[in-house]
């Protein structure tokens, strides 16, 4: 009898440690539940908010992307995007597109530029005057010639160049309206305030500015949109003044790649 009770607080001690120990472990259990849902829920907020200008699905573009750049894509159709492909095959949709927001950068304006041609879309701003002023640091002065064009305005360049100069001869360098990237505020031509004479010309590529901005444009995410001897690709003969911007990772990829043209880097004819 006295070998019975002597057992006994012992047998209650190990089921003191036992519950203390189950319990410790439904608390270490739910901690754990509480870590997986808080990873679950900031795994799905990340992935769902992607810009909306997404890729289509069944778009060759988006598989054939580089890796890096399926987690941000943006439409090549869309004309607000900034990786729009606008080119004699690929016409604004509308034609009369206008962009939201226009606004007129804090950089150097052509003498005589037009009202409508000092503006250019607010999404490309803070990129352009970041470059210009980077370039004016290193002693290089850059102005604005043209950015946006409105279809009217475009327009009415391209018949005034035709009645002058003929449509074969006119077709290699302007656009038609509804087919021209400063319609979408996110192309500039810009020029050397030191060497005007060569704006606009092809002997911009000489000059300081256009030295400087072939070299650190894309930096900035702007990229020569019509290069040398990509006319047969690009629809139009080289322009060393004209900049697209199409954001910093993409001009980056380009850049890496040694991809000068939009059409070859997103396979589009």
């Amino acid at each position: 009898m006295l070998d019975t009770m002597s057992e006994k607080p012992i047998m209650l001690h190990n089921d003191t440690k036992l519950q203390s120990l189950m319990k410790h472990l439904r608390i270490t259990v739910l901690a754990l539940l509480f870590l997986l849902v808080l990873m679950l829920l900031a795994y799905l907020k990340f992935y769902t908010t992607k810009p909306t200008s997404q890729l289509p699905k069944n778009n060759a573009a988006a598989i054939n992307a580089p890796a890096s750049n399926r987690g941000i894509t943006y439409s090549l159709t869309n004309p607000s995007s900034i990786w729009v492909i606008v080119n004699k095959q690929h016409p604004l949709n509308p034609l009369t597109y206008t962009p939201s927001q226009l606004t007129v950068p804090n950089v150097p304006l052509r003498s005589n530029i037009t009202a409508i041609e000092k503006q250019v879309s607010s999404v490309i701003v803070p990129a352009l005057e970041d470059m210009v002023a980077s370039a004016k640091q290193q002693g290089v002065l850059i102005n604005l010639q043209s950015g946006y064009r409105s279809y009217e305005l475009q327009q009415s360049l391209y018949n005034y160049y035709v009645q002058t100069q003929g449509q074969t001869q006119v077709d290699m360098y302007s656009a038609k309206p509804g087919y021209s990237e400063h319609q979408t505020g996110l192309a500039v031509d810009l020029g050397d305030i030191n060497n005007p004479s060569c704006d606009l010309q092809d002997c911009f590529a000489s000059t300081a500015a256009g030295k400087w901005l072939a070299a650190n444009a894309y930096k900035f995410g702007f990229i020569l949109r019509y290069p040398d001897n990509k006319q047969n690709i690009t629809g139009y003969g080289y322009e060393p003044w004209h900049f697209r911007y199409v954001g910093v990772m993409l001009a980056e990829q380009m850049k890496e790649k040694n991809i000068s043209t939009l059409e070859e880097y997103f396979n589009v004819q």
